[in-house]
């Protein structure tokens, strides 16, 4: 090992050359640090190198990276043969697996090897930040630095304040994120810190939505996709995490919140998992796969358009409704109450099919329940009762079909699909700036970059408007008693005061 031809201004070594180690490898070494790689595997090290090398050359093939760049980056790269060899480290990340009880005693070699003012940072995912530094005689100079994978694509990083952690720890690993390319976000040392956290909301109520027989996993997804704009839905989602991966943190996080409702896992994920239908790479997940492509279900067969008259009920999203169905060349009933001849159409926001027919004395049969909030130009779902005919049902379907816009079907629901989902998401990215685990500006960033949502919780939360997110959330609950869809004091608060939900306590 020589690190003299390189005479770098910062020596980071790197224990764990896995795919996370190798790839915060990388971006170092592209940052002028000097990269010293460790592994316990003999020949793991050397291994990485090697990856890292075809990875930068392919980076100069594309023009991204200078020839000269990246053979300087190389130059960077050096194995370590024995742990020792880590002596000269300003800041050592380790990338090991995640046991507490290996981290631990990891953190123990390293503190009688490298200098008293060296830094040492945990990629960890799911682990406490606070438990692994405990293990040291100088916790404080612990902290978090939990990047994403693949590390070079995904751009932001979490950066862990432990119980213990000093101030300059956070400060100094805030700084070289932003040397190696990346965002940092800066988070308190809390189950799933941003990332994992905030993401529980869309996978989690995904499956609740299939446990209940709401729908299927393809509708979901082509719902969550059409309808709000998520760029995988969450079935998709979890087969390219792997559900091996996915479930333990969905049960991880649960219980270290001590069984938080809003966190509820679903006996699917459990159950699938004990199958081995983990997804992409076993072939076979929520979708099944050929030559690694899923193998998506055609969208249903489009019946016969209704030709009898139609008749909107009144509320949140009616007048956007009438266009619609004038837009179309249906026959519009104006009257206070529908004749017996009318489908009948309910904007609900919230509510599922069944308890709005109810509050407005509505024959249920001829009643199909319409999801508004998303606008009605991209998809259309539509929500059956329990007693709504085939007729009603084939025949709306076939009319919102006709103009060109994708159509789902589910059954009852209480917020449908995509209002359920998108207001737990931001239900809960608002419950973490409540319980000041990050800034409201960070929760977005880290959302954004580490989840590829549409918008950051909270300003999805702006753009919906607090009111109706919290009227949503406060109409579930009262369906279903169920306390996971209560709302965040955060966002009832600001909805309240008409307020941003990005305004932060001064």
């Amino acid at each position: 090992m020589s690190l003299d031809a390189a005479r770098p201004d910062l020596v980071m070594g790197v224990v764990g050359t896995g795919a996370m180690g190798r790839g915060i490898a990388q971006i170092a070494a592209i940052a002028g640090c000097a990269v010293i790689l460790m592994d316990a595997r003999d020949g793991a090290a050397a291994e990485a190198r090697i990856f890292i090398a075809k990875m930068l050359n392919k980076l100069a093939e594309r023009g991204t990276l200078s020839t000269s760049a990246t053979e300087a980056a190389l130059d960077r790269l050096v194995i370590a043969e024995t742990i020792a060899d880590l002596a000269p480290c300003h800041v050592v990340v380790e990338a090991i697996v995640e046991d507490i009880t290996v981290k631990q005693s990891l953190m123990k070699d390293l503190e009688a090897i490298v200098s008293s003012d060296c830094l040492i940072a945990s990629n960890t995912s799911s682990l406490s930040v606070t438990s692994i530094a405990a293990a040291c005689k100088h916790p404080e100079r612990v902290g978090g630095f939990h990047f994403f994978n693949p590390v070079p694509l995904m751009k932001v990083v979490e950066v862990i304040d432990g119980v213990m952690t000093a101030p300059w720890v956070v400060e100094a690993l805030t700084a070289l994120a932003r040397r190696m390319g990346h965002t940092p976000v800066k988070a308190k040392d809390t189950p799933g810190f941003i990332v994992n956290h905030a993401g529980r909301g869309y996978g989690t109520e995904a499956l609740k939505l299939v446990g209940e027989g709401v729908t299927d996993v393809f509708t979901a997804d082509r719902i969550l996709k059409g309808a709000a704009g998520f760029r995988m839905g969450p079935f998709e989602l979890l087969d390219l995490t792997g559900l091996d991966v996915s479930h333990p943190v969905m049960e991880s996080i649960y219980d270290q919140y001590y069984q938080e409702p809003r966190f509820r896992p679903s006996p699917i994920g459990r159950q699938r998992v004990t199958a081995g239908l983990l997804g992409r790479k076993t072939g076979r997940g929520f979708y099944a796969y050929k030559d690694d492509k899923a193998v998506v279900p055609p969208a249903p067969v489009v019946p016969a358009a209704w030709t009898g008259p139609v008749w909107v009920a009144p509320g949140e999203g009616s007048l956007a409704v009438t266009a619609l169905v004038t837009k179309l060349d249906a026959i519009l009933e104006r009257g206070e109450k529908p004749t017996k001849a009318a489908l009948i159409l309910i904007p609900v926001l919230g509510e599922d099919c069944t308890t709005a027919c109810v509050r407005l004395g509505l024959d249920a049969t001829r009643t199909i329940a319409i999801d508004p909030l998303f606008g009605l130009d991209s998809h259309h779902t539509l929500m059956t009762n329990p007693v709504t005919v085939a007729e009603i049902r084939d025949g709306a379907f076939g009319l919102l079909a006709s103009g060109n816009v994708a159509v789902s079907v589910i059954h009852d629901s209480p917020g449908l699909v995509a209002q359920r989902v998108v207001a737990t998401v931001i239900n809960i990215g608002c419950d973490i700036a409540q319980q000041g685990i990050a800034t409201p500006e960070d929760i977005d960033k880290a959302v954004t970059l580490g989840l590829g949502y549409p918008a950051g919780p909270l300003s999805w939360g702006d753009r919906i408007g607090a009111d109706k997110v919290v009227a949503i959330l406060d109409t579930m609950l009262a369906i279903t008693g169920d306390p996971r869809y209560r709302a965040s004091l955060w966002l009832r608060r600001r909805a309240s005061l008409g307020v941003s939900l990005l305004t932060s306590e001064s």
